[in-house]
């Protein structure tokens, strides 16, 4: 545990302990929705499916990225992972992404994939207000995790014919806005 760093979060107004909880919380989502996003991506097949594999891809690697990004903060704080990984899922801040009952409902797939995305924007969305001005470290994180969450969100959004698209596939290296933390 980083002791000052936890004292300087704790004098600035913020309750630590309710912050880990959250991070906890959040990080039990990013990792089980890396797992059902597995389970999605393999079940887009067809026409209409092969063309969203690749971007569901995309949002499964930054999701297990965000996971990876969150757990060092977690520990700093002075929080820890649960050691059971039926707890740790349990305790996700969204509900799982299920495959749907028709797993070639292709559209039925998306929408679980945007709503995986909308809790996710809710949850970091949050974050930020909590440690706005208070908690630098945390806030950075939360806010590079919230963009990328916000990209995932419109893409699927997007393939739901939500609206005009401003967002195009991502190429290169993914986590464009979280890489600076898995370094």
């Amino acid at each position: 545990m980083a002791k000052v760093a936890r004292e300087m979060v704790e004098k600035s107004g913020i309750d630590v302990d309710q912050l880990v909880q959250l991070l906890i919380k959040n990080a039990a989502a990013e990792l089980t929705t890396y797992y059902y996003y597995t389970i999605l991506r393999a079940n887009l097949v067809g026409l209409e499916g092969e063309g969203l594999k690749l971007i569901a891809e995309t949002a499964r690697i930054e999701d297990r990225n965000h996971f990876e990004a969150l757990f060092p903060r977690i520990y700093e704080l002075g929080g820890e992972l649960p050691g059971d990984m039926k707890a740790f899922h349990d305790l996700s801040a969204c509900s799982v992404p299920h495959l749907p009952k028709d797993p070639t409902d292709v559209k039925a797939i998306l929408k679980v994939l945007v709503e995986a995305e909308r809790c996710a924007v809710r949850g970091y969305t949050h974050i930020c207000n909590m440690t706005f001005g208070k908690d630098h470290r945390t806030y950075d994180l939360a806010l590079a995790i919230l963009n990328e969450e916000i990209e995932h969100e419109s893409w699927f959004s997007e393939f739901l014919g939500e609206g005009p698209s401003g967002h195009f596939l991502r190429e290169g290296e993914t986590s464009p806005w979280v890489s600076k933390f898995l370094k």
